[in-house]
């Protein structure tokens, strides 16, 4: 069984930074692609960034040059480092894998930007 934990989200300023953690059991975060997702009131789940099995990176325009995906492997966790934020940057994010044929996704962590 797969099972994603988000944690690390919260009430932060504009400007300021947050570090997301997603913890993985039953799936290594080293073997697999692993994305963070986020989705705002009244909007649709929108893709932020992924880390590929190759560690091979990449960003939405969006985020790109403020956020950073990461992974450490021994504590099989992902994190996901945000700087600079925005008031649209609020949202819940949630974490997913594909394994198995499958996608699992967290149970997503509240992240709000104050203007």
């Amino acid at each position: 069984q797969v099972q994603l934990v988000e944690s690390g989200g919260g009430l932060v300023q504009a400007g300021g930074s947050l570090r997301l953690s997603c913890t993985a059991s039953g799936s290594a975060v080293s073997s697999s692609r692993m994305d963070w997702w986020r989705q705002a009131p009244g909007n649709q789940r929108e893709w932020v960034a992924f880390i590929n099995s190759g560690g091979n990176t990449n960003y939405a325009d969006s985020v790109k040059g403020r956020f950073t995906i990461s992974r450490d492997n021994a504590k099989n966790t992902l994190y996901l480092q945000m700087n600079s934020l925005k008031p649209e940057d609020t949202a819940v994010y949630y974490c997913r894998t594909y394994t198995l044929a499958t996608y699992y996704w967290g149970q997503g962590t509240q992240v709000t930007v104050s203007s």
